[in-house]
């Protein structure tokens, strides 16, 4: 797995008008957020923190379960990491989602489920704001909203806890169990 060190840096890259993470090394690694999206400090440069890397780390462990090759866990957890620290904020699109039954407050970095008309996700809390939660689509198939529209892996959209799930992940216990 990736370790987070002090020579990463974000920057803005004029040229792929996207926000990148410098992992050093010849390393480069390119946010999924479109530019539109993010707020005005995502265009300096500037070092990827001790919160950023601690929230990686929070991130890792709770996208752990998910049936996701280790590149791609990768790939989610700075993708959740760039959308909690540098995503503008945006209103709830809450009618593409199923409502449930009962009151739910998730936490930020748990994996929840959502459900449309066309299927069912899952997806990584990025932040709780209390009623609602922006989230990133956790699953590497798209995620179909309406006919005609999609989310791709670490899109992001925020919903109404309303319409949220909890998700239980079996976690590999790397153990045989002999009866």
């Amino acid at each position: 797995m990736l370790k987070p060190n002090n020579s990463w840096t974000w920057y803005y890259d004029q040229k792929n008008d996207s926000l990148m993470l410098d992992l050093g090394e010849e390393m480069v690694f390119r946010v999924s957020i479109p530019s539109k999206h993010l707020i005005a400090c995502a265009f300096s440069r500037c070092e990827f923190t001790v919160d950023d890397a601690s929230t990686y780390q929070t991130y890792l462990e709770s996208i752990s379960g998910l049936d996701l090759s280790a590149p791609r866990k990768v790939e989610l957890a700075l993708n959740a990491v760039a959308a909690s620290r540098f995503h503008k904020p945006m209103m709830p699109k809450s009618w593409f989602f199923s409502q449930q039954e009962g009151a739910y407050t998730p936490y930020n970095g748990e994996i929840i489920g959502l459900d449309t008309d066309f299927g069912s996700a899952r997806y990584l809390v990025i932040e709780n704001s209390g009623c609602a939660s922006l989230c990133m689509l956790a699953d590497v198939e798209p995620h179909v909203l309406a006919s005609g529209k999609e989310l791709e892996f670490c899109g992001i959209i925020k919903v109404m806890n309303d319409r949220m799930q909890a998700i239980h992940l079996d976690a590999e216990l790397g153990l045989a169990l002999v009866g």
